[in-house]
Protein backbone atom coordinates (compact mmCIF):
# COMPACT_ATOMS: atom_id res chain seq x y z
CA UNK A 1 0.00 0.00 0.00
CA UNK A 2 1.28 3.41 -0.83
CA UNK A 3 2.71 5.68 2.01
CA UNK A 4 0.52 8.52 2.96
CA UNK A 5 2.00 11.92 2.54
CA UNK A 6 0.44 14.99 2.76
CA UNK A 7 2.10 18.46 2.97
CA UNK A 8 1.08 22.37 4.06
CA UNK A 9 2.69 24.77 1.66
CA UNK A 10 2.08 28.43 3.19
CA UNK A 11 3.06 31.31 1.34
CA UNK A 12 5.51 33.68 3.62
CA UNK A 13 3.59 36.12 3.05
CA UNK A 14 2.31 37.54 6.60
CA UNK A 15 1.53 35.66 9.57
CA UNK A 16 -0.65 32.03 9.73
CA UNK A 17 -3.96 33.01 9.83
CA UNK A 18 -7.08 30.59 11.73
CA UNK A 19 -7.59 28.78 8.51
CA UNK A 20 -4.36 27.98 7.47
CA UNK A 21 -4.28 26.48 11.34
CA UNK A 22 -7.21 24.02 10.48
CA UNK A 23 -5.41 22.96 7.47
CA UNK A 24 -2.04 22.12 8.60
CA UNK A 25 -4.10 20.14 11.46
CA UNK A 26 -5.92 18.06 9.68
CA UNK A 27 -2.61 17.53 7.11
CA UNK A 28 -1.19 16.19 10.04
CA UNK A 29 -3.96 14.02 11.83
CA UNK A 30 -4.60 12.58 8.36
CA UNK A 31 -0.89 12.09 8.16
CA UNK A 32 -0.77 10.37 11.75
CA UNK A 33 -3.61 8.52 11.54
CA UNK A 34 -2.69 7.00 8.53
CA UNK A 35 0.87 6.20 9.41
CA UNK A 36 2.52 8.75 7.03
CA UNK A 37 4.55 11.67 7.00
CA UNK A 38 3.47 15.34 7.43
CA UNK A 39 5.68 17.97 5.06
CA UNK A 40 6.24 21.68 5.53
CA UNK A 41 6.77 23.41 2.19
CA UNK A 42 7.23 27.23 1.84
CA UNK A 43 5.98 27.98 -1.33
CA UNK A 44 8.20 32.03 -1.43
CA UNK A 45 7.68 32.13 -5.42
CA UNK A 46 5.66 35.47 -5.04
CA UNK A 47 8.10 37.89 -3.88
CA UNK A 48 6.54 40.98 -4.03
CA UNK A 49 4.56 40.20 -1.31
CA UNK A 50 7.02 38.23 0.46
CA UNK A 51 7.03 39.74 4.66
CA UNK A 52 9.75 39.23 6.45
CA UNK A 53 10.03 36.74 9.58
CA UNK A 54 6.65 34.95 7.98
CA UNK A 55 8.28 31.87 7.05
CA UNK A 56 9.96 31.27 10.73
CA UNK A 57 6.60 32.69 12.16
CA UNK A 58 5.00 29.42 10.46
CA UNK A 59 7.33 27.01 11.78
CA UNK A 60 7.33 28.46 15.61
CA UNK A 61 3.74 28.43 15.34
CA UNK A 62 3.74 24.92 14.22
CA UNK A 63 6.02 23.97 17.06
CA UNK A 64 4.02 25.88 19.69
CA UNK A 65 0.85 23.83 18.77
CA UNK A 66 2.78 20.31 18.87
CA UNK A 67 2.41 19.47 15.10
CA UNK A 68 6.44 18.80 14.15
CA UNK A 69 6.92 18.42 10.32
CA UNK A 70 8.50 15.38 9.54
CA UNK A 71 10.01 17.41 6.72
CA UNK A 72 10.49 20.57 6.68
CA UNK A 73 12.89 23.12 5.62
CA UNK A 74 14.33 23.27 9.48
CA UNK A 75 13.92 20.00 9.78
CA UNK A 76 15.73 18.57 5.90
CA UNK A 77 14.39 15.63 4.68
CA UNK A 78 14.56 13.41 1.56
CA UNK A 79 12.84 15.30 -0.89
CA UNK A 80 14.27 18.95 -0.47
CA UNK A 81 14.76 21.75 -0.35
CA UNK A 82 11.44 22.41 0.75
CA UNK A 83 11.56 26.28 0.14
CA UNK A 84 10.40 26.90 -3.69
CA UNK A 85 13.15 29.72 -4.41
CA UNK A 86 15.57 27.04 -3.93
CA UNK A 87 13.45 24.61 -6.46
CA UNK A 88 14.56 26.38 -9.81
CA UNK A 89 16.93 23.95 -11.13
CA UNK A 90 14.18 21.40 -10.87
CA UNK A 91 11.50 23.80 -11.87
CA UNK A 92 13.52 24.34 -15.02
CA UNK A 93 13.40 20.58 -16.05
CA UNK A 94 10.17 20.43 -15.97
CA UNK A 95 9.85 23.51 -17.44
CA UNK A 96 11.57 22.07 -21.03
CA UNK A 97 9.34 18.92 -20.57
CA UNK A 98 5.92 20.53 -21.04
CA UNK A 99 7.01 22.89 -23.42
CA UNK A 100 7.59 19.38 -25.84
CA UNK A 101 3.63 18.51 -24.95
CA UNK A 102 0.71 19.77 -26.71
CA UNK A 103 -0.40 21.33 -23.51
CA UNK A 104 1.61 24.58 -23.36
CA UNK A 105 3.06 27.74 -25.10
CA UNK A 106 4.91 30.52 -25.67
CA UNK A 107 2.99 34.19 -24.86
CA UNK A 108 4.86 37.21 -25.90
CA UNK A 109 1.81 39.44 -25.05
CA UNK A 110 2.77 42.60 -22.94
CA UNK A 111 1.48 43.47 -19.99
CA UNK A 112 -0.05 46.81 -21.53
CA UNK A 113 -1.15 45.16 -25.10
CA UNK A 114 -3.19 43.00 -22.36
CA UNK A 115 -4.78 45.62 -20.43
CA UNK A 116 -5.45 47.26 -23.63
CA UNK A 117 -7.64 44.06 -24.65
CA UNK A 118 -9.10 43.94 -21.56
CA UNK A 119 -10.21 47.56 -21.73
CA UNK A 120 -11.53 47.11 -25.26
CA UNK A 121 -13.75 43.96 -24.11
CA UNK A 122 -14.90 45.69 -20.79
CA UNK A 123 -16.32 48.94 -23.43
CA UNK A 124 -18.39 46.47 -25.23
CA UNK A 125 -19.85 44.91 -21.81
CA UNK A 126 -17.95 41.82 -21.92
CA UNK A 127 -15.40 40.14 -19.88
CA UNK A 128 -11.81 39.08 -21.71
CA UNK A 129 -10.30 35.90 -21.66
CA UNK A 130 -7.04 34.17 -22.40
CA UNK A 131 -8.66 31.11 -24.11
CA UNK A 132 -9.61 28.56 -26.93
CA UNK A 133 -11.52 31.74 -28.88
CA UNK A 134 -8.60 34.55 -28.36
CA UNK A 135 -5.19 32.73 -28.64
CA UNK A 136 -5.63 32.70 -32.17
CA UNK A 137 -5.32 35.87 -32.19
CA UNK A 138 -3.21 36.78 -29.80
CA UNK A 139 0.68 36.95 -29.56
CA UNK A 140 1.50 33.31 -29.32
CA UNK A 141 3.45 30.51 -30.25
CA UNK A 142 -0.08 29.58 -31.59
CA UNK A 143 -0.97 32.31 -33.44
CA UNK A 144 2.36 33.26 -34.89
CA UNK A 145 4.42 31.84 -37.61
CA UNK A 146 7.39 29.17 -36.73
CA UNK A 147 9.77 32.14 -37.98
CA UNK A 148 8.50 35.10 -36.14
CA UNK A 149 8.27 32.86 -33.04
CA UNK A 150 12.22 32.27 -33.86
CA UNK A 151 12.69 35.77 -34.44
CA UNK A 152 11.38 37.30 -30.85
CA UNK A 153 13.11 34.14 -28.84
CA UNK A 154 16.59 35.56 -31.01
CA UNK A 155 15.91 39.15 -29.69
CA UNK A 156 15.07 37.77 -26.26
CA UNK A 157 11.67 39.18 -26.33
CA UNK A 158 10.03 38.28 -22.91
CA UNK A 159 7.34 35.83 -22.61
CA UNK A 160 5.08 33.59 -20.16
CA UNK A 161 4.42 29.91 -20.75
CA UNK A 162 0.89 29.47 -20.37
CA UNK A 163 -1.07 26.44 -20.26
CA UNK A 164 -3.10 25.15 -23.37
CA UNK A 165 -6.53 24.37 -22.13
CA UNK A 166 -8.42 21.24 -23.96
CA UNK A 167 -11.15 22.38 -26.25
CA UNK A 168 -15.01 21.19 -25.11
CA UNK A 169 -13.48 18.68 -22.69
CA UNK A 170 -15.39 17.62 -19.50
CA UNK A 171 -12.95 16.89 -16.66
CA UNK A 172 -14.51 14.66 -14.10
CA UNK A 173 -13.40 15.35 -10.38
CA UNK A 174 -13.57 13.42 -6.83
CA UNK A 175 -13.10 15.49 -4.08
CA UNK A 176 -13.01 13.26 -0.87
CA UNK A 177 -15.39 16.05 1.16
CA UNK A 178 -17.21 17.26 -1.87
CA UNK A 179 -17.93 14.20 -4.23
CA UNK A 180 -17.54 13.82 -7.50
CA UNK A 181 -18.81 16.81 -9.95
CA UNK A 182 -17.19 17.93 -13.68
CA UNK A 183 -15.88 20.89 -15.14
CA UNK A 184 -16.11 21.86 -18.70
CA UNK A 185 -12.77 22.81 -20.41
CA UNK A 186 -14.34 25.61 -22.01
CA UNK A 187 -15.30 27.54 -19.33
CA UNK A 188 -11.44 27.75 -17.83
CA UNK A 189 -8.59 30.23 -19.51
CA UNK A 190 -4.92 29.51 -20.88
CA UNK A 191 -3.56 29.92 -17.04
CA UNK A 192 0.02 31.36 -16.90
CA UNK A 193 2.48 28.44 -15.73
CA UNK A 194 5.74 29.74 -16.08
CA UNK A 195 6.27 33.66 -15.61
CA UNK A 196 8.48 36.31 -17.82
CA UNK A 197 11.80 35.71 -14.91
CA UNK A 198 11.64 31.54 -15.60
CA UNK A 199 9.99 30.84 -11.81
CA UNK A 200 6.78 28.82 -12.65
CA UNK A 201 3.20 30.39 -11.14
CA UNK A 202 1.76 28.70 -8.09
CA UNK A 203 -0.77 25.90 -10.12
CA UNK A 204 2.42 24.43 -12.15
CA UNK A 205 5.36 24.42 -9.18
CA UNK A 206 3.23 23.46 -6.74
CA UNK A 207 2.08 20.11 -9.07
CA UNK A 208 5.82 19.47 -9.60
CA UNK A 209 6.23 19.96 -6.17
CA UNK A 210 3.89 17.66 -4.79
CA UNK A 211 4.59 15.06 -7.58
CA UNK A 212 8.78 15.09 -6.61
CA UNK A 213 7.56 14.88 -2.89
CA UNK A 214 5.27 11.91 -3.62
CA UNK A 215 2.92 13.79 -1.94
CA UNK A 216 -0.89 11.39 -1.64
CA UNK A 217 -2.92 13.76 -0.71
CA UNK A 218 -3.65 17.72 -1.35
CA UNK A 219 -6.14 19.00 1.66
CA UNK A 220 -5.98 23.12 0.97
CA UNK A 221 -9.04 25.35 1.50
CA UNK A 222 -11.74 25.57 -0.97
CA UNK A 223 -10.64 28.68 -2.59
CA UNK A 224 -8.53 26.52 -4.78
CA UNK A 225 -11.44 24.50 -5.65
CA UNK A 226 -11.85 26.15 -8.93
CA UNK A 227 -8.11 25.42 -9.91
CA UNK A 228 -8.98 21.56 -9.17
CA UNK A 229 -9.36 21.16 -12.77
CA UNK A 230 -6.78 22.82 -14.31
CA UNK A 231 -3.85 21.04 -11.72
CA UNK A 232 -5.72 17.59 -12.92
CA UNK A 233 -4.99 18.13 -16.64
CA UNK A 234 -1.15 19.04 -15.65
CA UNK A 235 -0.88 15.92 -14.42
CA UNK A 236 -2.30 14.50 -17.17
CA UNK A 237 -0.30 16.33 -20.03
CA UNK A 238 3.18 15.49 -17.47
CA UNK A 239 2.11 11.62 -17.26
CA UNK A 240 1.98 11.57 -13.64
CA UNK A 241 -0.77 10.21 -11.23
CA UNK A 242 -2.45 12.76 -9.41
CA UNK A 243 -2.76 12.67 -5.66
CA UNK A 244 -6.70 12.69 -3.92
CA UNK A 245 -7.45 16.23 -3.47
CA UNK A 246 -10.11 17.84 -0.53
CA UNK A 247 -11.05 21.08 -0.33
CA UNK A 248 -11.48 22.80 3.57
CA UNK A 249 -14.92 25.01 3.30
CA UNK A 250 -14.44 28.35 5.23
CA UNK A 251 -14.02 29.41 9.07
CA UNK A 252 -16.86 31.93 8.76
CA UNK A 253 -17.07 35.35 10.93
CA UNK A 254 -18.80 35.09 14.44
CA UNK A 255 -21.85 36.40 13.08
CA UNK A 256 -21.74 33.53 10.58
CA UNK A 257 -21.49 35.54 7.16
CA UNK A 258 -18.14 36.09 5.22
CA UNK A 259 -14.92 34.45 5.66
CA UNK A 260 -13.40 35.32 9.18
CA UNK A 261 -10.24 37.75 8.94
CA UNK A 262 -8.11 40.12 10.51
CA UNK A 263 -10.42 43.12 10.48
CA UNK A 264 -12.86 41.15 12.45
CA UNK A 265 -10.02 40.02 15.06
CA UNK A 266 -9.41 43.72 15.41
CA UNK A 267 -13.03 44.57 15.96
CA UNK A 268 -14.00 42.47 17.69
CA UNK A 269 -10.48 41.92 20.15
CA UNK A 270 -10.10 38.34 19.97
CA UNK A 271 -7.50 36.99 17.96
CA UNK A 272 -7.04 35.46 14.69
CA UNK A 273 -2.93 34.15 14.27
CA UNK A 274 -1.52 31.33 16.62
CA UNK A 275 1.29 33.54 18.01
CA UNK A 276 1.27 37.49 17.90
CA UNK A 277 2.68 38.96 14.49
CA UNK A 278 4.73 42.42 14.33
CA UNK A 279 4.13 43.83 10.82
CA UNK A 280 7.36 44.87 10.00
CA UNK A 281 6.21 47.38 7.85
CA UNK A 282 4.07 49.25 9.69
CA UNK A 283 5.34 47.97 13.11
CA UNK A 284 1.62 47.18 14.11
CA UNK A 285 1.15 44.06 16.44
CA UNK A 286 -1.53 41.78 15.92
CA UNK A 287 -2.25 39.85 19.27
CA UNK A 288 -1.92 35.67 19.40
CA UNK A 289 -3.65 32.94 21.32
CA UNK A 290 -0.05 32.12 22.92
CA UNK A 291 0.82 35.45 23.73
CA UNK A 292 -3.20 35.73 25.29
CA UNK A 293 -2.87 33.10 27.62
CA UNK A 294 -4.36 30.36 25.55
CA UNK A 295 -2.73 26.48 26.16
CA UNK A 296 -1.59 25.11 22.99
CA UNK A 297 -3.95 21.79 23.95
CA UNK A 298 -7.06 24.54 24.08
CA UNK A 299 -6.59 26.18 21.39
CA UNK A 300 -5.88 23.21 19.27
CA UNK A 301 -9.05 21.52 20.17
CA UNK A 302 -10.76 24.13 19.38
CA UNK A 303 -9.39 24.96 16.09
CA UNK A 304 -10.21 20.98 15.22
CA UNK A 305 -13.47 21.31 15.88
CA UNK A 306 -14.12 24.09 13.17
CA UNK A 307 -15.69 21.83 10.53
CA UNK A 308 -14.95 18.10 11.62
CA UNK A 309 -16.89 16.26 14.61
CA UNK A 310 -15.36 13.38 16.77
CA UNK A 311 -17.09 10.46 17.78
CA UNK A 312 -20.31 10.94 20.26
CA UNK A 313 -19.64 14.72 19.38
CA UNK A 314 -17.60 14.91 22.21
CA UNK A 315 -15.92 18.60 22.94
CA UNK A 316 -13.04 17.79 24.95
CA UNK A 317 -10.42 16.18 22.74
CA UNK A 318 -6.92 15.84 22.78
CA UNK A 319 -4.27 15.51 19.96
CA UNK A 320 -3.84 11.95 20.54
CA UNK A 321 -7.67 11.13 20.71
CA UNK A 322 -7.55 13.57 17.13
CA UNK A 323 -5.01 11.20 15.76
CA UNK A 324 -6.83 8.20 16.28
CA UNK A 325 -10.70 9.58 15.42
CA UNK A 326 -9.60 11.79 12.52
CA UNK A 327 -11.40 10.75 9.07
CA UNK A 328 -11.41 13.10 6.18
CA UNK A 329 -15.17 11.93 4.85
CA UNK A 330 -16.52 13.35 8.63
CA UNK A 331 -15.34 16.91 7.02
CA UNK A 332 -18.22 19.39 7.04
CA UNK A 333 -18.76 20.76 3.89
CA UNK A 334 -20.59 23.47 5.24
CA UNK A 335 -18.71 26.56 6.61
CA UNK A 336 -17.64 26.91 10.40
CA UNK A 337 -18.58 29.56 11.98
CA UNK A 338 -15.90 31.14 14.56
CA UNK A 339 -16.59 32.05 18.28
CA UNK A 340 -14.54 33.61 20.39
CA UNK A 341 -16.35 33.29 23.60
CA UNK A 342 -16.40 29.14 22.40
CA UNK A 343 -12.53 29.87 22.45
CA UNK A 344 -12.25 30.88 25.89
CA UNK A 345 -14.41 27.95 27.32
CA UNK A 346 -12.15 25.78 25.77
CA UNK A 347 -8.97 27.63 27.42
CA UNK A 348 -11.10 27.30 30.82
CA UNK A 349 -11.90 23.65 30.59
CA UNK A 350 -8.43 22.58 30.56
CA UNK A 351 -7.31 25.23 33.10
CA UNK A 352 -9.91 23.20 35.75
CA UNK A 353 -8.17 19.89 34.62
CA UNK A 354 -4.86 20.88 35.02
CA UNK A 355 -3.17 19.98 37.96
CA UNK A 356 -2.63 22.87 39.94
CA UNK A 357 1.20 22.10 40.52
CA UNK A 358 1.30 22.02 36.80
CA UNK A 359 0.58 25.62 36.96
CA UNK A 360 2.91 26.92 39.38
CA UNK A 361 5.68 27.87 36.73
CA UNK A 362 3.83 29.59 34.09
CA UNK A 363 1.96 31.81 37.39
CA UNK A 364 5.13 32.41 39.01
CA UNK A 365 6.48 34.30 35.74
CA UNK A 366 3.47 36.28 35.75
CA UNK A 367 3.99 37.02 39.38
CA UNK A 368 7.43 37.68 38.27
CA UNK A 369 6.37 40.05 35.62
CA UNK A 370 4.65 42.21 37.97
CA UNK A 371 7.72 42.11 40.23
CA UNK A 372 6.39 39.98 42.59
CA UNK A 373 8.04 36.97 44.14
CA UNK A 374 6.41 33.90 45.92
CA UNK A 375 6.77 30.54 47.62
CA UNK A 376 5.72 27.69 45.65
CA UNK A 377 3.59 26.83 48.60
CA UNK A 378 2.06 30.75 48.56
CA UNK A 379 1.73 30.35 44.72
CA UNK A 380 -0.05 26.91 45.30
CA UNK A 381 -2.68 28.07 47.62
CA UNK A 382 -3.83 31.34 45.55
CA UNK A 383 -4.01 28.81 42.44
CA UNK A 384 -6.16 26.70 44.36
CA UNK A 385 -8.42 29.30 45.74
CA UNK A 386 -8.85 31.13 42.21
CA UNK A 387 -8.39 28.60 39.26
CA UNK A 388 -12.28 27.90 39.24
CA UNK A 389 -13.07 31.36 38.74
CA UNK A 390 -10.11 31.55 36.00
CA UNK A 391 -9.86 31.11 32.37
CA UNK A 392 -6.47 32.19 31.88
CA UNK A 393 -3.45 31.43 34.21
CA UNK A 394 -3.06 35.76 34.40
CA UNK A 395 -6.75 35.72 35.51
CA UNK A 396 -5.33 34.25 38.65
CA UNK A 397 -3.17 36.96 39.16
CA UNK A 398 -5.17 39.81 37.32
CA UNK A 399 -8.57 39.01 39.68
CA UNK A 400 -6.34 37.74 43.21
CA UNK A 401 -4.82 41.55 43.05
CA UNK A 402 -5.43 41.63 46.77
CA UNK A 403 -3.49 38.73 47.51
CA UNK A 404 -0.43 40.83 46.56
CA UNK A 405 -1.19 43.87 46.86
CA UNK A 406 -3.61 46.26 49.78
CA UNK A 407 -6.21 48.38 48.43
CA UNK A 408 -5.16 51.93 47.24
CA UNK A 409 -8.76 52.51 47.21
CA UNK A 410 -12.33 51.50 47.89
CA UNK A 411 -15.25 50.90 46.10
CA UNK A 412 -17.40 53.59 46.49
CA UNK A 413 -20.95 51.86 46.45
CA UNK A 414 -19.33 48.35 48.72
CA UNK A 415 -18.30 52.41 51.44
CA UNK A 416 -22.08 53.38 51.58
CA UNK A 417 -23.17 49.57 51.97
CA UNK A 418 -20.97 48.21 54.77
CA UNK A 419 -19.41 51.31 56.45
CA UNK A 420 -20.12 53.47 59.67
CA UNK A 421 -18.92 55.01 62.51
CA UNK A 422 -19.81 51.63 64.40
CA UNK A 423 -18.00 49.49 61.84
CA UNK A 424 -14.80 51.48 61.93
CA UNK A 425 -15.22 51.27 65.68
CA UNK A 426 -15.63 47.15 65.41
CA UNK A 427 -12.70 46.68 62.97
CA UNK A 428 -9.95 48.06 65.61
CA UNK A 429 -11.95 46.06 68.00
CA UNK A 430 -11.09 43.12 65.75
CA UNK A 431 -7.76 44.24 64.81
CA UNK A 432 -6.67 44.19 68.60
CA UNK A 433 -7.89 41.16 69.36
CA UNK A 434 -6.78 38.92 66.43
CA UNK A 435 -3.08 40.73 66.72
CA UNK A 436 -1.91 38.04 69.32
CA UNK A 437 -3.58 34.97 67.10
CA UNK A 438 -1.21 32.85 65.31
CA UNK A 439 -3.37 33.74 61.95
CA UNK A 440 -4.00 30.49 61.03
CA UNK A 441 -7.68 30.41 59.59
CA UNK A 442 -8.97 28.29 61.91
CA UNK A 443 -8.35 30.43 64.37
CA UNK A 444 -9.41 33.01 62.86
CA UNK A 445 -12.55 31.78 62.02
CA UNK A 446 -13.28 31.36 65.79
CA UNK A 447 -12.42 34.78 66.94
CA UNK A 448 -14.92 35.87 64.37
CA UNK A 449 -17.58 33.80 65.32
CA UNK A 450 -16.79 35.30 69.33
CA UNK A 451 -16.77 38.80 68.32
CA UNK A 452 -20.00 38.59 66.50
CA UNK A 453 -21.59 36.52 69.81
CA UNK A 454 -20.37 39.18 72.12
CA UNK A 455 -21.77 41.83 70.08
CA UNK A 456 -25.14 40.07 69.33
CA UNK A 457 -24.30 40.24 65.72
CA UNK A 458 -24.65 38.13 62.95
CA UNK A 459 -21.59 37.51 61.08
CA UNK A 460 -22.32 39.29 57.82
CA UNK A 461 -21.59 42.17 60.03
CA UNK A 462 -17.99 42.06 60.41
CA UNK A 463 -16.86 40.25 57.36
CA UNK A 464 -18.67 42.62 54.84
CA UNK A 465 -16.48 45.27 56.27
CA UNK A 466 -13.45 42.98 56.90
CA UNK A 467 -13.54 42.04 53.07
CA UNK A 468 -13.77 45.97 52.70
CA UNK A 469 -10.69 46.56 54.34
CA UNK A 470 -8.99 43.40 52.95
CA UNK A 471 -9.84 44.04 49.46
CA UNK A 472 -11.24 47.51 48.92
CA UNK A 473 -14.62 45.98 47.19
CA UNK A 474 -16.57 43.51 48.63
CA UNK A 475 -15.76 40.00 46.81
CA UNK A 476 -12.75 37.67 46.97
CA UNK A 477 -12.16 34.09 48.46
CA UNK A 478 -13.00 33.03 52.42
CA UNK A 479 -12.12 35.68 54.44
CA UNK A 480 -9.71 33.30 57.07
CA UNK A 481 -8.34 31.77 54.37
CA UNK A 482 -7.31 35.14 52.39
CA UNK A 483 -5.46 36.44 55.57
CA UNK A 484 -3.97 33.21 56.30
CA UNK A 485 -1.99 33.17 53.42
CA UNK A 486 -1.30 37.09 52.83
CA UNK A 487 0.03 36.84 56.86
CA UNK A 488 -0.29 38.66 59.87
CA UNK A 489 1.51 41.76 59.21
CA UNK A 490 -0.55 42.36 55.68
CA UNK A 491 -3.70 41.96 57.26
CA UNK A 492 -3.47 44.41 60.38
CA UNK A 493 -2.12 46.97 58.08
CA UNK A 494 -4.66 46.79 55.69
CA UNK A 495 -7.26 46.97 58.64
CA UNK A 496 -5.60 49.81 60.02
CA UNK A 497 -5.35 51.88 56.48
CA UNK A 498 -9.30 51.01 56.48
CA UNK A 499 -9.88 52.56 59.63
CA UNK A 500 -7.89 55.61 59.01
CA UNK A 501 -8.80 56.23 55.08
CA UNK A 502 -12.38 55.63 55.82
CA UNK A 503 -13.02 58.31 58.08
Amino acid sequence: MERVRVRFAPSPTGPLHLGGVRTALYDYLFAKHNGGDFILRIEDTDTQRYVEGSEEYIMEALEWIGMIPDESPKHGGPYGPYRQSERRAIYDQYTAQILETDYAYLAFDTPEELDQIRAEYEARGEVFAYNYETRQRLKNSISLPEQEVERLLQEKMPYVIRFKMPLDRGVNLKDIIRGKFSVNTNTLDDKVLVKNDGMPTYHFANIIDDHEMKITHVIRGEEWLPSMALHVLLYEAMGWKAPEFAHLSLILKPEGKGKLSKRDGDKFGFPVFPLNFKDPNTGKVSIGYREEGYFPEAFINMVALLGWSPADNKEMISLEEMIEEFDLHKVHKAGARFSAEKAKWFNQQYLQIMSNEHIIPAFKRILSENCIEVSDDKALRIIAIMKERAIFIKDIYEEGKYFFHSPESYQEKAVKKVWSPETRDLMQILKNQISTLDFKSKSLKEQFQHLAEEKGMGMGKIMMPLRLCLVGELKGPDIPELMEIIGKEESLFRISQAIETLK
